[in-house]
């Protein structure tokens, strides 16, 4: 009788905990959202619509290959998902879910309006109050980033990314492969960002704060103003030494028609000790930003189009360029580098690329390469001359 209750009670404890393990398998990304066509790809990525089965709402898939990523790699992964999920924005991408099997797939915001840049440049009238709406939010969204401790460290035209084709003004920061704890950075931090928009204090290996941010969104501002860059050169060592020395100019023939307040903001931004730098916080404060709106409005910066649109063209050729930049200089991987870029470029032609299979998703894809990479550089030597014609240079 004995045996038989043991052996009954055995065989529960058996089936119980067959029972708990099942109830604990892992949920896996097809048992949450449907599959749907490929809107993107990179090198060490595809990016698929998805729609979530309960909810019926729409989401990007990036699938992530581990096989293709380092250690050190898979780490920053796991830091940049971190970080995300720390972050609840409305002018922030949103990270909905991660699954990790054989790859990881983060389950992101879909933003359907493209680049800021792209949509500006279409305008047909341009004034100063659009310019600085755009401005003081991207400063409220960075002051709530380093309110949590983070710095972005990335901030770029490519990375501002517009949530509709209808709306102008609700944009999203997005990219956070750079990104990481202020409280955890040290001198001598490995150099990161962007080439043109990276700060002095990064290129001097200097213990920073949140305000390395701040000066990325002085350059954006510049060019939201201005319609070029205030740093350039095709030399990346000069270019780095005109940032270091924050060497920049209002040049008359494209500055006269902006405000004092405008040119006072941007040389609060762009100031080369950042430790005089100001914040996001103070920012806001500033007579620019709290300027009335019909004072703004009847500044009209229309012509500054015509600049921004030659840039705009220069920045999508140059973005090859800009890539080698990156690996040789600041080699670290960016998960969410391009997804919103990739998903706009298909999007933008409904679904236009061929839908894969789920197996085929899931499946190992194809040894892809970045395609500057392949070519010693890309781009022809004429190429890089082009790009820098008719942008004013200091003397």
């Amino acid at each position: 009788m004995g045996n038989a209750d043991s052996k009954r009670s055995k065989s529960n404890t058996g089936e119980a905990k067959k029972s708990e393990i099942q109830q604990e398998r892992p949920i896996k990304f097809l048992d949450v959202y449907t599959l749907g066509n490929q809107i993107g790809s990179g090198a060490y990525s595809q990016v698929h619509r998805c729609t979530h089965k309960d909810t019926g709402i729409n989401w990007a898939a990036k699938c992530v290959e581990h096989k293709k990523l380092s250690v050190e790699d898979l780490a920053a992964l796991q830091d940049e998902i971190s970080i995300m999920r720390e972050l609840d924005h409305p002018n922030i991408i949103k990270l909905n879910d991660v699954f990790t099997q054989e790859k990881t797939i983060l389950v992101l915001e879909l933003v359907v309006g493209g680049e800021l840049f792209d949509r500006i440049v279409k305008k047909t009238n341009y004034n100063e109050k659009e310019a600085r709406d755009l401005v003081a939010l991207l400063l409220r969204t960075i002051g709530y980033i380093h309110d949590k401790d983070i710095v972005h460290r990335d901030l770029k035209p490519e990375n501002l990314l517009l949530t509709s084709e209808d709306d102008d003004a609700n944009i999203k920061i997005c990219d956070f492969g750079f990104a990481r704890h202020i409280s955890q950075v040290t001198e001598h931090e490995e150099a990161c960002g962007t080439p043109g928009y990276v700060s002095p204090e990064i290129l001097r290996g200097l213990k920073y704060t949140g305000k390395t941010d701040i000066w990325s969104i002085g350059v954006i501002t510049f060019i939201l103003l201005g319609g070029y860059p205030p740093f350039y050169d095709d030399d990346q060592d000069l270019l780095f030494k005109k940032i270091r020395k924050g060497q920049y100019t209002f040049h008359d023939t494209y500055w006269a028609h902006i405000s004092e307040d405008a040119k006072d903001i941007i040389r609060q931004m762009l100031v080369v000790n950042h430790k005089e730098r100001k914040s996001a916080q103070e920012l806001l404060q500033h007579p620019w930003i709290l300027a009335g709106d019909a004072d703004l409005e009847q500044r009209n910066i229309t012509d500054t189009l015509t600049e921004l649109k030659r840039f705009n063209a220069k920045r999508k050729m140059r973005s090859a360029i800009d890539t080698v930049m990156a690996i040789n200089r600041f080699r670290k991987f960016s998960t969410l580098a391009s997804l919103a870029r990739d998903s706009e470029a298909s999007l933008s032609k409904q679904d236009g690329v061929p839908a894969q299979t789920t197996e085929e998703f899931f499946a190992e894809t194809p040894n892809t390469t970045i395609a500057a990479e392949s070519k010693e550089g890309g781009v022809p030597d004429q190429t890089t001359a082009d790009l820098s014609a008719e942008i004013p240079q200091e003397a």
